[in-house]
């Protein structure tokens, strides 16, 4: 875990963003929902896209970190 003092909201919404996407295994809700070949590709359809929905949104606030973080990227114009 990370020993960074959280610095703004959009520092705080960033890591938690991170940390969904870097740790939350959803291998059991997977094993509840996928029973044949028609759901897994609805499950890695819909994973997929929610997937891209949290990077999307960590990107969003990329911009918004110090300078200092390690993953801090200037805006784009």
């Amino acid at each position: 875990m990370k020993e960074e003092r959280a610095t703004s909201v959009s520092h705080v919404e960033f890591e938690i963003l991170n940390e969904l996407i870097e740790t939350v295994d959803l291998e059991s809700l997977k094993q509840i929902m996928v029973d044949d070949k028609v759901t897994g590709k609805r499950w890695d359809s819909g994973a997929k896209n929610v997937l891209l929905l949290l990077e999307n949104m960590k990107d969003r606030r990329r911009h918004r970190l110090k300078p200092e973080h390690p993953e801090y990227k200037e805006k784009e114009k």
